[in-house]
């Protein structure tokens, strides 16, 4: 081949070779500047890159079915109308970008909003109970009052996932999934005519070209993606295991802000976000207009309605004496307000978790509390 195709093609090729693992792809993407690059000095790599891994140059060597496949996905993306976007383009989320382990590449419909000002994970189990259903749709409603332009992202599974973007689109949000396949298939078939809507307000995205059918494995790579478009991850409902779970994780380990909505101790999916919590890995939620004051997101008030805090209904006096401690601060950490009050540890903890339920406290990173 001795003419090579375009610079999506070749990154799309890169993602194909034979032999060559997605960190290896990653690390000689980012030292050449470009994947025309590689491709243009394949025959002899090493004198492109002298520190280029021989195994690495070999399976670049033998790379032309690679570039076959791509030229292909890349003219079936030209008729189908679906957006490409590399690494290194202008275009690509800029979130995503930050992360070590981003896809070299994106396929998208729709999607144009991933760059706003705000974007948000819903997440959750595929076994969402009524109360998850539920904290879906109040969730977004508040969400859309308090943030009108924010953007929901999901992964369009059965249960929560599916709920969110439904909850998103009833409150007039734009809303984007993040799908483990290639466009040539919605997965799952029932919720096609969601993904439909989904492209006049929102849209869909995938690292994965055409004829990828959706494995296991690759709802576990999607999982990072979801956590890496967004300012903060929001778990509705998790058993002890789950794709959530790593989700939220991922989200903690780029830097993004998580939260959990808590529930009965009793309540199997509800055990995952009481973990979270307990071990302080996620914020304690209890709406979208919660979380936008987490944030620091602008919110809409009604004019002429003031809002009536329940911080002015009777307290005991313990709850008293650590509202008293909290008044007047940015926040102060839970082992300070037990020195402070006199009051043993345990039992801060219990009162502060009852104070955050009311809407009285909130619990920032570090188990630090402050007055909402």
């Amino acid at each position: 081949m001795t003419t090579l195709p375009p610079e999506p093609v070749c990154v799309m090729a890169l993602t194909r070779v034979k032999g060559l693992s997605f960190a290896a792809a990653s690390q000689v993407y980012q030292a050449a500047g470009s994947a025309a690059a590689l491709f243009a000095a394949r025959d002899d790599l090493r004198a492109f890159l002298p520190d280029v891994h021989p195994r690495v140059a070999a399976a670049l060597r033998q790379s032309d079915d690679a570039l076959l496949r791509a030229e292909a996905e890349w003219e079936l993306c030209q008729r189908e109308g679906i957006g490409v976007s590399c690494l290194n383009d202008e275009a690509y989320p800029a979130r995503l970008r930050d992360c070590p382990d981003a896809p070299l590449v994106l396929f998208h419909k729709g999607a144009s909003c991933l760059s706003e000002r705000h974007v948000v994970a819903v997440v959750g189990t595929r076994h969402v109970t009524e109360q998850g259903k539920d904290a879906c749709r109040r969730f977004c409603d508040e969400l859309a009052e308090a943030v009108p332009d924010v953007v929901v992202v999901s992964g369009l599974a059965y249960g929560v996932d599916i709920h969110a973007h439904r909850g998103a689109l009833a409150a007039g949000l734009r809303t984007v999934a993040v799908l483990a396949h290639g466009f040539d298939r919605i997965y799952p078939a029932v919720h096609r005519t969601t993904a439909t809507e989904m492209l006049a307000r929102g849209g869909l995205v995938t690292e994965y070209m055409t004829g990828t059918v959706p494995d296991k494995g690759n709802f576990v790579r999607r999982n990072r993606i979801v956590a890496g478009l967004v300012d903060a991850c929001v778990v509705v409902e998790s058993a002890s295991k789950g794709g959530a779970l790593i989700t939220a994780r991922l989200a903690g380990e780029y830097n993004r802000e998580v939260f959990a909505f808590p529930g009965r101790v009793t309540d199997p999916y509800s055990e995952g976000c009481n973990r979270l919590i307990a071990s302080n890995q996620a914020q304690l939620l209890t709406g979208g207009e919660a979380l936008a004051d987490a944030m620091g997101w602008a919110v809409k008030k009604e004019k002429g309605k003031p809002v009536q805090r329940e911080l002015f209904a009777e307290l005991t006096d313990e709850e008293a004496a650590l509202c008293r401690l909290l008044r007047g601060t940015d926040g102060v950490q839970l082992n300070v307000l037990a020195v402070r009050s006199g009051i043993p540890v345990q039992q801060v903890g219990n009162i502060l978790f009852d104070l955050e339920m009311r809407g009285i406290v909130r619990m920032m990173p570090g188990s630090i509390y402050r007055l909402v």
